[in-house]
């Protein structure tokens, strides 16, 4: 039986005002921070590792209902330095491709 995965896409934006030879995107290990106290707190299950599709990070989370992930998707945007235009995509874990499912940004705050 399929399980619900929210994935979480955050825009491959630099992060402004970094000093030269600083990562551009200090933002993805924020995230995964994030993501694995969620994971110890047993508030959601990350999936797999995020993933570059080149236009976003996608991070995936599961194990807990849809609308508990999608609140956690929110917090996510809601991190200091996180680009604007996070969305998050319902999904299976039994997608044959991520970015496929239902797009959800109204419940995501804009930056």
């Amino acid at each position: 039986m399929p399980t619900v995965v929210v994935e979480i896409h955050v825009p491959m934006l630099p992060t402004p005002d970094l000093p030269k030879c600083a990562y551009p995107y200090p933002w993805i290990e924020e995230v995964e921070d994030f993501l694995f106290i969620l994971e110890d707190q047993g508030d959601a299950e990350v999936l797999d590792d995020g993933a570059d599709d080149g236009v976003a990070y996608v991070f995936f989370i599961t194990e807990v209902g849809e609308q508990e992930l999608l609140a956690e998707a929110s917090r996510v945007a809601s991190l200091p330095g996180i680009p604007p235009g996070t969305v998050a995509v319902i999904s299976s874990n039994d997608a044959e491709k991520f970015g496929l499912g239902w797009r959800v940004a109204r419940h995501l705050p804009e930056a």
